[in-house]
């Protein structure tokens, strides 16, 4: 028997995701159609020894519970949120509900955090764990990634032959190594007593400085003091993948998880790509997602790479590309929405243009750069990669909205260019 992890931190963090997040808990925000932590909860259900799901996080539970009961209810699974008091860390809030995971003593359980998207690959990281299964505290999901790419992420090193992790560092600052740490894991029941044994020399460093530290004993942070302590050790593993991976951190890379999940369907889910009666509604240039309630006229042409969500309204000669449109927006006729994110409840007048850049996929970049470095002291502009609307904007007919970033509920009035508007 199996369980899995679903950790989802909490408000005060995903700041580099607003405005998205200002309306809705970044979890939850919808990518190819499903909230975010609704593809690690199928990527579960791929795995037939899996009977529980944990979601853990600080977010308030009227925030979250509604969403748990749904997915209990479509996918016929216990899942639980268990809240947080605080921050506890990644590995500190793992200890905190330790009871609820080892009941029943499972064999292992899955860990995986909430901002990740991937062709998860759960039972092949199962089997690799319970190859070594005597020896193996922890597995790590890992992939490759560039030199530069890797300063931002846990880096590892591996024994080739035996695949034990050997050094771990998290965001080094100088390059240590391209494999890097996934954010999804395997656990031994095992780990509790690395864990426990951290928390009580935390406690005691704690109640040394009275108190002054900056973190009381209960934050402990998975990465930094549970990983690299244990790397060396014989205890620590990795399975490398190939598979498409990313961190969800920006707004702006929810369009690259989007066009990638939406590839993923092909395959695992081809009836939630646009076809049959949808395509005789509209022009659909693959791969797309619409939902069943949106109107779209049949002049209008979507795709490739767009989602929209439900009760979107689509006007005749509408344009979109590799875009999100969320709930219960409306485009009128002849607008154009490329690399873009339209906020629920947003509406787009006629002949508008909104438009963003194409932007690295990489999410540890910021979602929006300086226009020009060495002008950023006398001017501080910034340039946005893609253009996001939050939720409620109203954008009037014949204006151009270019890589710029508009918090909800603001009517424009002009047409606006790399701008932030506040």
């Amino acid at each position: 028997m199996l369980k899995a992890v679903i950790l989802i931190g909490g408000p005060q963090k995903g700041t580099r995701f607003r405005p998205l997040s200002l309306d809705i808990p970044k979890p939850l925000f919808p990518v190819a159609g499903l909230p975010i932590i609704q593809h690690h909860i199928e990527a579960c259900l791929s795995v037939k020894e899996l009977k529980e799901i944990f979601i853990i996080g600080f977010y308030p539970v009227t925030q979250i519970q509604q969403f748990v009961n749904d997915m209990q209810l479509q996918y016929d699974i216990p899942i639980k949120y268990l809240q947080e008091f605080t921050a506890l860390g990644t590995a500190g809030c793992l200890f905190h509900f330790r009871d609820q995971i080892r009941l029943g003593s499972p064999d292992a359980f899955f860990v995986m955090n909430g901002d990740v998207c991937a062709d998860f690959c759960l039972n092949d990281l199962y089997q690799f764990h319970k190859d070594r299964s005597a020896e193996a505290f922890i597995t790590i999901m890992s992939t490759e990634a560039t030199k530069q790419q890797s300063l931002n992420y846990g880096c590892l090193v591996l024994d080739k032959k035996s695949n034990e992790v050997t050094h771990y560092v998290e965001k080094p600052s100088s390059y240590v190594s391209t494999l890097i740490n996934c954010g999804v894991y395997v656990f031994s029941l095992k780990i509790f007593n690395i864990i426990g044994e951290t928390f009580m020399s935390k406690q005691e460093d704690y109640y040394k400085s009275n108190g002054n530290g900056s973190k009381d004993a209960g934050y402990i942070q998975l990465e930094r003091d549970i990983l690299t302590p244990l790397a060396g050790t014989g205890k620590l593993f990795a399975f490398p993948v190939s598979n498409w991976w990313s961190q969800l951190k920006t707004a702006s890379s929810a369009i690259y998880a989007n066009r990638h999940y939406l590839e993923l369907y092909r395959t695992k889910y081809p009836e939630r790509l646009a076809g049959g009666r949808q395509s005789e509604q509209c022009k659909i240039i693959p791969d797309v997602h619409i939902d069943d309630s949106a109107q779209i006229h049949p002049t209008a042409v979507i795709g490739p790479n767009v989602s929209i969500g439900p009760g979107v309204i689509i006007g005749a000669g509408v344009r979109i590309r590799e875009s999100i449109i969320l709930d219960a927006a409306v485009i009128e006729e002849r607008s154009l929405i490329l690399h873009s994110i339209i906020g629920r409840n947003s509406k787009v007048g006629k002949w508008a243009r909104v438009e963003g850049t194409p932007c690295d996929p990489d999410p540890n970049k910021p979602f929006a750069k300086m226009e020009n470095p060495r002008l950023f002291n006398i001017d501080g502009r910034l340039n946005p990669s893609i253009t996001i609307l939050g939720c409620s904007v109203s954008v009037p007919s014949e204006t151009i909205l270019l890589n710029s970033i508009v918090l909800p509920n603001k009517e424009l009035s002009k047409s606006i260019k790399n701008e932030i508007i506040l």
